[in-house]
């Protein structure tokens, strides 16, 4: 592995969310294509891309700060997904799954930035 972001345990897990937010959108209506289907996508996205972009070449500091970001948009996806069932348009099942990949990827983040931010 090149890049030290692919070692991290929190990185693979938000590409799993970015995986499954995308098909979960497939089957989203046409009419939130532009709406919500790309507000979620591109939350689900920047989890991992910050993670990755703050993980090489920066110090702690720096690195806590993109996990923030990051945390920000794990939550983002989180709010997406009540919006999809308050609309009826996710699964039960899809919308349990996301948040509780959410849940795990939130807990993984803020343990890693306390790591962080005590070495």
């Amino acid at each position: 592995m090149a890049f030290k972001f692919e070692q991290l345990r929190v990185w693979q897990k938000s590409l799993e969310l970015t995986s499954l937010v995308n098909n979960t959108t497939k089957y989203f209506p046409k009419d939130e294509l532009f709406v919500l289907t790309s507000q979620i996508k591109r939350a689900a996205d920047s989890v991992t891309l910050n993670i990755a972009e703050g993980s090489t070449g920066q110090s702690n500091r720096e690195f806590v700060k993109f996990l923030r970001y990051a945390l920000r948009s794990n939550i983002e996806v989180v709010s997406c997904i009540f919006i999809a069932k308050e609309r009826d348009i996710i699964s039960k099942e899809n919308f349990e799954k996301i948040y509780s990949m959410s849940e795990e990827i939130l807990a993984m983040i803020s343990a890693l930035i306390k790591r962080l931010e005590n070495e």
